[in-house]
């Protein structure tokens, strides 16, 4: 971000994107209306937010704190706030699409995220996964970001640059196919504590992500068909260097609650993906086996994707 705080001090950059006290320029604010909608705007001297019902003078918001209501020339009225990293996310300009909040955050929770953490990502698109990634693994993590299309990759940077005020010192990012960068000693990390691809076929780079992934280290994989779902998981245990293969699916109600009038609101968020996740295992150790047999005929001659060992028998319908 750039201009002149009002005390003549260039803003600070902050590994967690987060600033605190009085407003200065180069940051963002949004301007919510009293219907809820919601503007992302960067601050700057003598800059102008315009509205159908004229403008908001930036300068009438720099030096003064945040959460203030600000009018328009016309008269409209609007709720001034730094923006949260969920609102960030939403409403950052993209060229893919993006990893939802609420899947954003069992990433970061299921996948065990930790601060100082190495982390490998695989699919930036447009750079909503990288900001929550980087803000929980601060300036001491490392986070390997792989995006096969330069136009995504120039947009995640923008965003991740944006939001920080700067390059993070904790982000390397890569363009290029996943499997060739893993295959090349030059380019790829030299061991990592967690992988996360999103991707169109993860199911490609699972023996290249094991060879990276520490042992006990997490994978998680977002997909958005329940067929990507199942061949994924498939080949997972078909590799079996993987502890089993546990799949969820997030959906997001919104409710309404004023006085007696409590029901579920029409807002919220439904199937956006689903989420695969694993550990790795040590080195020459295999899966244990299932205890319970796969549903009969699940492995038939119908079934043409990667096949478990084992399962050719256990997955034989009964006569």
């Amino acid at each position: 971000m750039s201009g002149q705080d009002v005390s003549g001090q260039e803003p600070t950059f902050s590994t967690s994107g987060v600033h605190t006290g009085d407003l200065r320029p180069g940051e963002w604010v949004t301007l919510t209306d009293r219907k809820g909608r919601r503007n992302l705007v960067r601050l700057e001297a003598g800059g102008m937010f315009h509205t159908t019902k004229g403008g908001v003078a930036h300068d009438d918001l720099i030096g003064g704190p945040e959460g203030v209501v600000v009018r328009s020339v016309g008269g409209l009225n609007f709720l001034a706030m730094r923006p949260l990293l969920h609102d960030h996310i939403v409403t950052m300009k993209r060229g893919a699409a993006i990893i939802y909040p609420k899947e954003a955050a069992q990433i970061l929770m299921m996948g065990d995220i930790f601060p100082g953490a190495r982390v490998l990502e695989a699919g930036v698109g447009s750079g909503g996964l990288t900001l929550a990634l980087l803000r929980t693994l601060g300036a001491d993590g490392e986070l390997h970001s792989i995006e096969r299309r330069q136009d995504f990759a120039d947009i995640a940077r923008r965003n991740v640059e944006e939001f920080h005020g700067g390059p993070h010192p904790a982000w390397h990012l890569q363009v290029g196919d996943l499997n060739e960068v893993l295959a090349d000693p030059r380019r790829r990390p030299e061991q990592v504590d967690r992988v996360i691809l999103d991707m169109l076929a993860p199911w490609d780079c699972i023996e290249h992500v094991g060879e990276v992934l520490a042992p006990g280290g997490v994978l998680v994989c977002y997909v958005a068909t329940t067929t990507q779902m199942g061949l994924v998981m498939d080949t997972i245990r078909t590799h079996q260097g993987f502890t089993e293969p546990e799949a969820t699916e997030s959906i997001q109600r919104d409710w309404h609650a004023e006085g007696l009038a409590i029901r579920p609101s029409h807002g919220g968020v439904g199937h956006t993906g689903f989420l695969v996740i694993a550990r790795r295992l040590a080195p020459g150790v295999t899966t244990p086996p299932r205890k319970r047999r796969p549903a009969p005929g699940a492995y038939g001659p119908d079934y043409h994707g990667p096949r478990p060992p084992g399962v050719d028998e256990a997955s034989k319908p009964s006569e």
